[in-house]
């Protein structure tokens, strides 16, 4: 009895897991940060992630159909997009500036390089930093209760101590989605739990922002944990930097990214004239990732070396 061989191209295996199914469940994991940003800050965060996460949906839609390309907006990625955005916006901004930044990051960073999959930076990060560049003052306007502060890595850097119990609930003044330490790790426990993300990223970035502050810092392990929770570092190592198409896809470059990450953050909150520095390297990052895959790729399998 003979047999037959059926030669199909390849994937040769498949999943149930989507693009769509991946965005839904960023989406969830960064509802806990979401909820406890509108429970500190009020309606008025709430307002600011509808409408930043509706300027992306609807900037995406108004693109696409204009250009006669096919509808993306229900695979999630703008969504995504607009949370990320928002929960880094201050929540007392005005609302035409976030709504700005999303139709920046959607249009010009996403649609203009061919969409999902062909953005060479995450587009959320660079509508924070066009936003940063052109209204500097509004977005680094923060307040709690009523009252304008500064934030704890800002007081860190004016030689002054923080609360550290106080930044591991989130009850201090920042952006939207980064001051709860707690609803940041229970989003991440969600997205590991879910294998939409490695830890291999987050666990090198956010241990070698602590070594480098604690070799270049001070060697008090109370700063070094102030840097740990302060600022977007839990929330860029967990919802940006781990992004698929931004970020290497060998295991050695996902390691030289998250060291690459590390060093950069640290230089610029140490020795930069800002407190934070968390967007800045990622889109720095983001741009050298070609770079690093070229040299971490791992030799093919039965490759021919090279000839004496």
């Amino acid at each position: 009895m003979s047999r037959s061989l059926n030669v199909s191209s390849s994937p040769h295996v498949r999943d149930t897991v989507t693009t769509k199914s991946i965005m839904y469940d960023v989406l969830i994991a960064m509802l806990p940060a979401a909820a406890f940003g509108v429970y500190q800050f009020g309606i008025q965060a709430l307002l600011v992630i509808v409408v930043t996460m509706a300027a992306c949906a609807l900037s995406e839609y108004v693109y696409e159909r204009a250009m006669g390309l096919p509808i993306t907006v229900a695979d999630g990625s703008a969504l995504v997009t607009g949370m990320i955005l928002a929960l880094n916006m201050p929540a007392g901004i005005p609302l035409w500036i976030p709504a700005l930044g999303g139709i920046f990051a959607i249009v010009v960073v996403k649609q203009l390089y061919g969409g999902l999959g062909q953005n060479f930076m995450n587009p959320a990060l660079a509508g924070r930093c066009f936003l940063l560049i052109s209204f500097a003052g509004k977005m680094s306007s923060f307040a709690l209760d009523g009252w304008s502060g500064a934030t704890p890595l800002a007081q860190l850097k004016a030689g002054q101590t923080v609360d550290l119990a106080a930044m591991f609930v989130g009850r201090i003044p920042g952006t939207i989605g980064e001051v709860s330490v707690l609803a940041l790790l229970a989003g991440a426990a969600y997205m590991v739990y879910k294998k939409v993300i490695s830890l291999r990223i987050p666990v090198t970035y956010i241990v070698t922002t602590a070594v480098f502050v604690f070799i270049f810092g001070q060697q008090d392990m109370s700063f070094v944990a102030a840097h740990v929770c302060g600022g977007g570092l839990l929330f860029g190592a967990f919802f940006m930097a781990t992004d698929y198409v931004t970020s290497p896809i060998t295991p050695k470059g996902q390691i030289v990214f998250g060291i690459l990450l590390g060093v950069l953050t640290g230089l610029f909150r140490l020795f930069g004239g800002s407190a934070e520095g968390v967007s800045y390297a990622i889109i720095i990052s983001n741009m050298l990732v070609p770079l690093i895959e070229r040299y971490t790729l791992p030799t093919a399998f039965g490759k021919e070396g090279k000839k004496a």
